[in-house]
């Protein structure tokens, strides 16, 4: 076999691949209702979801190893700066050991809280509707409480503010 005509085989799988995982992480259109949660911070300290309620929450699940995870953070970061003042709330959920989360806040300054939630943020990921365990992952909650996006994959600035401007009063 040819090089060229590997390299073509090679290049169609990729294809067929990417276009069935674009299936997989598209934004999630299924009703789940909203799950209080409780989870510890860096310091053990532990946050419960109400004490954000009233407010816009993204909720975003992530982990230091993961590459889109990172790539979204400091987005997140800009827009928690951008938005905090018009009732908008991101919080983190590390799907990771307590250290590792720890190590990587020594490298960036996140302005929103990070709590560590290991195997179970991934059921409680799961419990807002990540049927297939991707990371990132993020829900948007309303102020009212209500789930009204859901996104497995990566959420580009431009998609999170078409989702949260209808919101912001």
């Amino acid at each position: 076999m040819k090089s060229s005509e590997l390299i073509i085989i090679v290049a169609v799988l990729a294809l067929g691949v990417g276009l069935t995982a674009r299936f997989f992480i598209e934004p999630v259109k299924q009703s789940v209702p909203f799950t209080e949660f409780s989870l510890p911070d860096t310091v053990n300290k532990v946050h419960n979801s109400n004490e954000w309620q009233g407010k816009i929450r993204i909720i975003n699940f992530w982990a230091t190893w993961c590459a889109p995870c990172r790539k979204e953070i400091p987005e997140f970061i800009a827009l928690q700066e951008k938005y905090a003042a018009k009732n908008v709330q991101f919080i983190g959920i590390a799907i990771d050991e307590p250290t590792a989360v720890s190590e990587y806040l020594k490298t960036i300054a996140i302005n929103y809280p990070i709590l560590i939630g290991g195997d179970a943020a991934m059921a409680l990921a799961r419990q807002l509707g990540n049927r297939i365990g991707a990371l990132p992952y993020t829900v948007v909650v309303d102020a009212q409480g209500k789930i009204i996006h859901q996104q497995a994959g990566e959420f580009m600035t431009e998609e999170l503010l078409k989702v949260i401007t209808p919101l912001i009063k």
